[in-house]
Order: structure tokens, then C-alpha cells, then sequence
């Protein structure tokens, strides 16, 4: 079929096309006026995504844009929020409300949450997909009402959404407020410790004890070794002292020796003496009664020699028990001392154990003290995230039904009905309207056509004559 052929049939049908159109779109009117207006009320909110804690200021955890919409849609959608609305609204009071639930349900249930499903059924929530602006709408038969449950949803999103922020924070803080009890009887147990202690040992804050105790050990090493050094001297001159005098010797090197008057005087007479005998018995022989008595006078000296260097001997004997009990009481003073500096240590190490324990006391106290501070804050804050842009309003014009798009619709439904009708009665009686329809029935060529106008006859020659018609 060519599309000259379909304009004829429609031109030829355009009554049934009409009659199918003016029908379809009446229907249309008739159904739009007759269905109950319905009107749809929107409220705006935006959902301030920032990453800071407004009590803290630390930085939050981060969610992709979508994903934070996403949940904040669910939240908006979800069963407590509804209930939320249905108190503000007060509808589980009305006995409107309280007579359509009885009706539908037979009383079985809670009206709150009948309520909630069937105000959720007629909201729509549209998140933005390039910002965080939300659309709340809720459609119903009355343009008050709308509004009003519209409002109502986005103040009941709004307090939900700050108790999901402030509830958590609630239950720390009532946590904290247990642990805090705790940690200060901690704390006060490891002060009271730490004082009791100190008392005892008699601590005070600027003890420099320890400083002198460990200088005066020092002092006490020195001198006890200079005291065995002096110790060690003194034995061993008497041991040399006494060798030399069991040896009959003197001995002239040692510095007792060496520093003795006496004994110096006694070698000086001896030397002469013994120089006085050389001489005498150069002279008149050593059995001469002068030589005799020389000799007599040296061996008196020489006594005389032994029996200091023997003073001498006990004198270094008395000075070596002297630097020995001296050593021995350095020794004593020594130990005393160096137990006193490890006492002393031992309770400043003690000490330092009971002020770490105070100090980590202190510190969990105070960490405690900041977390619960901050919990309550966040337990009593105010502000949240979300800002109304536009309340919903009360609509002047129905969202249901909409007429001239109805309308439009019917017309192009009602098109295609009638085009469909039309194509169907032409099939059901087929009239011959143009040449090309009786060479398509026929399968011959055309030899004239009869004009309409002129009522002529016109003839038409043709180039060859039809095999066809030669044979007929």
C-alpha cells in the first residue's frame, strides 16, 4: 500500500476516523473529570555532606556522595520516621483516622504504624543526582494535608537524624560516667599510696639525699684506699725494719730511718769511733788498753743503734695497727654507706613505680574526663546537618489527573484507534478508489481512466498491444 492509497482510505473513512477520535478523547475527559482530584505537596532539604565534627572538629569518615543519599533517603523512607510524622500530626487521635483503621483492619494491630504504612505508601522521595538537595512529595486527595504530612516527614527526618547522632553519644556518656567512678577511686587509691609511702621513708619533693649519700660513698672509697695504701707502707717497713735488725744491720735507706735524729747522731759518733779505732790501731795495735776502749764505746753505740731501730721497729708496728683498725673502720663506714645508697635507691625506685602508677592514673582519668566532656556535648547538641530550603506549601492546582495531558494522550491513542479502524472496514470492503488499485487487483495495465470532473471519456493509446489481449 502507498501512501497516496492510505490518504484515500482515510479521506474516504474520515467520518468513522472522526466519530473513533471524538470518542476516545470524550471517554478520556469524562474519566479525568469523574476521578477524584489528587495534589502533591514538596518539600526541599539539603544535606550539608561535610567530613567535620562540629563538637571535635576532627575530621569524619568519608562515604561517596551516592552512598551518603542513598542512606539518607532510606532514613527518610523508613518506618520510625513515619512514626514520627504520625505524632506530629496527631492522626492516631483523629476519629477519622480511628474509624478507617477499624474498618480496614478490625482493630487488630497499632494504629501508629497502620498509619505510618499508609502515609509512606504516598510519599515520594527524589534525591538530586548532582547535589544533595532531597524532594520530599506526598500526594493525597487534600492540598492541606499534603502539606501538612510533606512538613511533617521532613521534621520527623530531621529529629531522627539527630538522634542517631546524639543517642550513641547518650550511651557513651552514661558509660563514661561508670568508668569515670572507677578511675578516680584508681586515682585516688595510687595518691594515697604514693603519700603514705613517702611519709614513711620521709620523702619530700626536693629529697638530695640520695646525690649526698652517693657523694659521701665516693669520699669513703677514697679514703679506704688511701688507707690501705698506708696500710700496705707501714707493714712493709716493719717487716723490713725487723729483717735488718734480726741481720744486725741498719737499715740507712728507709725514711724512718733517714728522719731520725737520734739514730743519725748515733751513726755519725760511731763513725767516728769506728775512724778513732782505724787510727789507734794503725798506731799502737788493737790490743793497746786506748784501742780496747775504742772498741768498748763502738759496741755501746752499736747497742744503742739496735735498740732504737727496735723503738723504731714498734713504732711502725703501732702505726700499721693504727692504719689497719683505720682501714677496718673506712671498711665498715664503706658497707653502712653503701647499703644506705642502696636503701635509698630502692625506695626512690619504689617511689618512681608509685608516681608511674599515679601519673598513668592521672592520665586515663583525664582521657576520661575529656571523652565524657565531649560525649555530652554531643549528647546535647542542637544542630544537625540537614537545612529546610522549601517547605511544602499548599498546592492551588491537582497533580491527578492531569486534564490537557490526558487529553493530549487520548488524541494520539484515539489516532491510532481510528487509523486502525479505518485500515480494518477498508479490508472488510474493498472499493475501488484510484487506477493503482485496479492494476493491483487485476494485474493488467491501465487503458483509461473516466475523469469525475468532465465526465469525459478519455482515451489513452498504450506503446505495444498486450500479448494477452492479441491472443484473446
Amino acid at each position: 500500500m502507498s501512501l497516496q492509497q492510505f490518504l484515500r482510505i482515510l479521506r474516504a473513512r474520515w467520518l468513522l476516523v472522526l466519530l473513533t477520535i471524538v470518542i476516545t478523547v470524550g471517554a478520556t475527559i469524562a474519566v479525568s473529570l469523574l476521578l477524584p482530584p489528587r495534589y502533591t505537596a514538596t518539600a526541599t532539604v539539603l544535606v550539608d555532606f561535610k567530613g567535620v565534627d562540629p563538637i571535635s572538629g576532627g575530621a569524619m569518615p568519608m562515604l561517596p556522595m551516592s552512598g551518603y543519599l542513598a542512606t539518607q533517603v532510606d532514613i527518610i523512607k523508613s518506618h520510625s520516621v513515619a512514626r514520627r510524622a504520625v505524632d506530629v500530626l496527631k492522626l492516631a487521635d483523629n476519629p477519622t483516622a480511628r474509624d478507617l483503621f477499624m474498618k480496614e483492619t478490625g482493630g487488630r494491630g497499632n494504629i501508629r504504624d497502620w498509619l505510618a504504612d499508609l502515609l509512606l505508601k504516598n510519599l515520594d522521595i527524589d534525591p538530586s543526582r548532582d547535589s544533595t538537595v532531597i524532594n520530599l512529595a506526598y500526594t493525597g486527595n487534600d492540598p492541606r494535608f499534603s502539606a501538612a504530612v510533606a512538613n511533617a516527614f521532613v521534621h520527623s527526618y530531621i529529629t531522627t537524624n539527630l538522634d542517631l547522632k546524639t543517642e550513641p553519644a547518650r550511651e557513651t556518656n552514661v558509660f563514661f560516667n561508670e568508668q569515670i567512678k572507677t578511675m578516680k577511686d584508681n586515682l585516688e587509691r595510687a595518691q594515697s599510696r604514693l603519700s603514705e609511702y613517702q611519709r614513711e621513708n620521709g620523702i619530700i619533693a626536693t629529697d638530695e639525699r640520695l646525690d649526698v649519700a652517693n657523694s659521701r660513698l665516693n669520699d669513703l672509697s677514697s679514703q679506704l684506699v688511701g688507707a690501705q695504701a698506708q696500710t700496705y707502707d707501714s707493714v712493709g717497713r716493719q717487716r723490713q725494719v725487723q729483717e735488718l735488725v734480726a741481720r744486725g744491720q741498719v737499715p740507712d735507706t728507709l725514711p724512718d730511718v733517714l728522719t731520725n735524729p737520734v739514730i743519725q747522731s748515733l751513726k755519725t759518733n760511731l763513725a767516728q769511733l769506728e775512724t778513732k779505732q782505724n787510727d789507734l790501731t794503725t798506731r799502737v795495735g788493737k790490743n793497746h788498753p786506748a784501742s780496747q776502749a775504742v772498741s768498748a764505746e763502738i759496741a755501746g753505740v752499736k747497742r744503742q743503734l739496735l735498740d732504737e731501730m727496735k723503738t723504731i721497729s714498734s713504732a711502725l708496728g703501732a702505726s700499721a695497727n693504727l692504719a689497719g683498725r683505720r682501714e677496718g673502720e673506712i671498711r665498715d663506714s664503706l658497707a653502712a654507706q653503701r647499703s644506705k645508697v642502696l636503701q635509698m635507691k630502692k625506695v626512690r625506685e619504689d617511689q618512681a613505680i608509685l608516681l608511674r602508677e599515679v601519673d598513668a592514673a592521672q592520665r586515663a582519668y583525664d582521657a576520661a574526663m575529656g571523652r565524657m566532656t565531649q560525649t555530652r556535648l554531643e549528647s546535647l547538641t542542637t544542630q544537625t546537618n540537614i537545612m529546610v530550603i522549601n517547605e511544602a506549601i499548599e498546592p492551588m492546582a491537582p497533580s491527578f489527573p492531569r486534564l490537557l495531558l490526558n487529553i493530549a494522550l487520548s488524541f494520539v491513542l484515539g489516532s491510532m484507534l481510528a487509523v486502525g479502524f479505518a485500515l480494518l472496514r477498508e479490508m472488510s470492503d474493498r472499493i475501488v478508489r484510484s487506477e493503482a488499485d485496479i492494476v493491483d487487483a487485476l494485474g493488467m495495465p491501465l487503458l483509461g481512466a473516466l475523469d469525475r470532473q468532465s465526465r469525459r471519456l478519455r482515451r489513452r493509446s498504450l506503446p505495444a498491444r498486450p500479448a494477452a489481449l492479441s491472443r484473446a
